[in-house]
């Protein structure tokens, strides 16, 4: 049997694999087992902010693997407290807490909000329409998307979903009752849709006028994809009460995380929440190479210089092909190319024909997430590639 065959025979049938068998990775690019190159313009998903292979990551996996690859979180750990220390610090935040992933870092979200909620009469947890969260039980219970919900309810109670970028929608789903707001500040999965100033003014005003918590998922956009290191950092006049972090944190490594200041984060107390394998050794160890290497070669200007390359590009083939791109939106590297039709076939033709990754999302959504080392003339190659494929639909 091939790759395939054996994946299909043992493996719960939830992916739609691509058809390449990767042997290895370096910098930028994917190798396949037959020696081809691929450029990857998508970083596991926003997860390889140094690409791959990356010295400093590699050195810090392997001395600490090394030292020990875990301990029981009843052991003090130097690592955990260095990478929480650096994320804080940059991050503007005093406490930190360490998850296994984004997924499980909104699930302990919930709870630290309810627990919050809990002696204040406030238990109702408001979302916005088309985010996504994860796939557990507690993150589709915020989301409204069917994709990913039919079938599985029923979900928690006491969540409610406001229209993404609709202020008034907003407001009509706002009671004294809230607990929180979760709100993607730039969607994802939903297709690189920045939340607009005017919605976020709404969202700072009832946040004084009704005193719930203000929840940044920060997942994919997070530790400076956007140019900054917070996407909400783009936005004057709003400081979250919380974020959830993970994808880049771990260094490629399984890691996720919750931001808080200590006025929310104490109400947890010893044997309230806690995880056996979150903030694994290895996986801090290499997350601290990662946030020492985007603030020690500021990368966070550099994502700012290729998302503006990226976006001048990208609305110049929109201009060239109307009829095939709808819009372009660019926040650093975080791009979204929304189509007048499906989204897959130029990303297989991409792959195919040009040896470059892209992803689509949200049906109609080419989306780009490269690795924050990407290099003007890496984002060059894309492009033509990009505009070659856009040739052959248009003929």
């Amino acid at each position: 049997m091939n790759l395939s065959e054996r994946e299909a025979a043992v493996l719960f049938h939830t992916y739609k694999r691509l058809p390449l068998e990767i042997e290895w990775a370096e910098g930028m690019y994917l190798i396949a087992r037959d020696g081809t190159r691929y450029l990857d313009m998508f970083a596991g998903l926003a997860v390889n902010a140094l690409g791959y292979a990356h010295p400093a990551v590699v050195k810090a996996i392997a001395d600490q693997a090394a030292r020990f690859t875990h301990l029981s979180n009843y052991f003090l750990q130097e690592t955990q407290i260095r990478l929480a220390e650096l994320i804080t610090q940059h991050g503007g935040y005093e406490r930190m807490f360490l998850a296994n992933s984004g997924t499980e870092a909104i699930e302990g979200t919930i709870k630290l909000v309810r627990r919050w909620g809990s002696t204040r009469g406030k238990s109702e947890i408001v979302s916005i329409s088309n985010a996504f969260h994860g796939r557990t039980m507690g993150a589709l219970s915020l989301m409204d998307r069917p994709r990913y919900k039919e079938g599985f309810g029923p979900f928690l109670e006491g969540f409610r979903v406001a229209e993404f970028n609709d202020p008034e929608s907003l407001r009509a789903s706002i009671a004294p009752q809230t607990a929180t707001v979760v709100l993607e500040f730039v969607q994802g999965e939903g297709g690189i849709r920045p939340v607009s100033s005017s919605f976020v003014q709404t969202m700072v005003d009832l946040h004084k006028k009704y005193g719930f918590l203000l929840v940044a998922d920060e997942i994919q956009s997070g530790i400076g994809r956007t140019g900054k290191f917070f996407a909400f950092q783009h936005y004057e006049g709003v400081h979250p009460d919380i974020v959830v972090v993970a994808k880049p944190i771990g260094g490629g490594l399984p890691l996720g995380g919750i931001l808080a200041h200590p006025d929310v984060a104490n109400v947890l107390e010893p044997g309230m929440h806690g995880t056996t394998f979150g903030g694994n050794p290895v996986a801090c160890a290499a997350g601290i190479a990662v946030i020492e290497e985007i603030i020690g070669k500021n990368l966070m200007l550099h994502a700012s210089k290729m998302g503006g390359l990226m976006k001048k590009e990208f609305e110049r083939l929109r201009s060239a092909f109307p009829a095939i791109i709808k819009e372009v939106r660019v926040m650093g590297l975080m791009a979204g190319i929304e189509l007048n039709q499906e989204a897959d076939p130029l990303v297989a033709a991409m792959r195919e024909k040009h040896h470059i990754l892209i992803n689509g999302t949200d049906r109609t959504v080419l989306r780009l997430l490269p690795p924050m080392i990407v290099t003007p003339d890496q984002v060059s190659t894309t492009v033509t590639a990009l505009e070659d494929v856009l040739e052959g639909v248009k003929g």
